[in-house]
């Protein structure tokens, strides 16, 4: 048997990095609905929303 936990995800692309950010109630609830809206965790808008400011960086 491997030494993997039960339940441990296997991935191309771990997450190895964790990102604490203070946030304001008004910008919290901007956030929420977004992923309301597009069926999203919070963490996976954050990355969303980093890879299009890097994209509009990079032109």
């Amino acid at each position: 048997m491997s030494g993997l936990k039960k339940g441990t995800k296997l991935t191309d692309n771990p997450k190895d990095y964790l990102l604490r950010v203070r946030l304001d109630e008004q910008t919290l609830g901007k956030l929420d609905k977004c992923c309301e809206v597009k069926g999203l965790n919070r963490s996976e808008v954050v990355r969303r929303g980093i890879e299009q400011q890097y994209a509009e960086v990079q032109k």
